[in-house]
């Protein structure tokens, strides 16, 4: 008989008392924006982007707030809309014990694409150079944040029977895929890889934002295959979960902006 893993990760990498400490899941946001500010210096250094840096700082004034607030408001519309609605308080309620949770990729995902926008119109720059950047790092904040998912045990996996298999004490005594690991692999590692093949094969502009959007979708729909659904919303169909919905709909995003790039005049 296999011995299971048994997940018991603090989330805590300081804890002072209560639910007040620095934890890994927000550590992992840090890291996230770190990499979009080193990544726009090494960029300038290649020739990919012009930004000086004070014109990063500020971009990376936009991103944070455009991924928090979309990652927000995603989680909150798209996976918790009825208790949201019955209690939109609950968004910002950080004062309230438990704090505030729940966060939405995808969410964050438009969060950033906005900020880029106004970012973008304001100092009269180029979109499309702009998104190229920004897409080439975000896998490294992917992989930091499914790595989180994991310390903090949530987001499990399905139950498995496999030799690699946790038990989340959360999700009950059955041993499970450790489902955030495969999407710290598929949306942060082997994109990533992705993004930078591109962008030193000197793909067009708009190409890698395009690549970003259809690989991330592709990855996460096949993660989902081995990841629990949301309880509050179960599958649709008995086999579809809301991230692979949410997924389609990134990949029409896609080729939206296909058309907008390359196709409309």
């Amino acid at each position: 008989m296999l011995a299971y893993y048994t997940h018991n990760l603090n989330p805590f990498l300081i804890h002072f008392s209560g639910n007040w400490g620095i934890r890994y899941y927000g550590l992992a946001y840090v890291l996230g924006f770190i990499a979009v500010y080193f990544g726009f210096m090494y960029f300038h250094k290649k020739g990919w982007s012009t930004l000086n840096k004070d014109q990063v700082a500020d971009l990376l004034t936009w991103v944070v707030i455009g991924t928090l607030a979309g990652g927000r408001l995603g989680y909150c519309l798209l996976y918790d809309f009825n208790h949201t609605i019955h209690d939109p308080v609950s968004i910002i309620a950080f004062w309230r014990e438990g704090g505030i949770s729940g966060m939405a990729s995808h969410g964050g995902m438009i969060g950033i694409v906005i900020a880029i926008t106004l970012f973008a119109k304001r100092h009269k720059l180029n979109f499309w150079q702009l998104a190229d950047n920004i897409v080439t790092v975000a896998p490294i904040g992917l992989f930091f944040g499914r790595i989180a998912n994991f310390i903090n045990g949530e987001l499990w996996g399905r139950p498995t029977d496999v030799p690699w298999a946790f038990i989340f004490p959360e999700a009950g005594p059955q041993p499970r895929h450790p489902s955030q690991l495969y999407e710290a692999f598929l949306e942060g590692l082997v994109l990533f890889g992705i993004m930078l093949w591109l962008r030193h094969k000197k793909a067009a502009t708009g190409v890698p934002l395009l690549a970003f959007f259809t690989c991330y979708a592709i990855f996460r729909i096949i993660a989902e295959c081995f990841r629990q659904p949301d309880p509050q919303i179960g599958y649709y169909w008995g086999f579809a979960t809301q991230g692979q919905l949410l997924s389609l709909g990134l990949i029409a995003l896609a080729g939206f902006f296909y058309w907008w790039r390359f196709k409309r005049h």
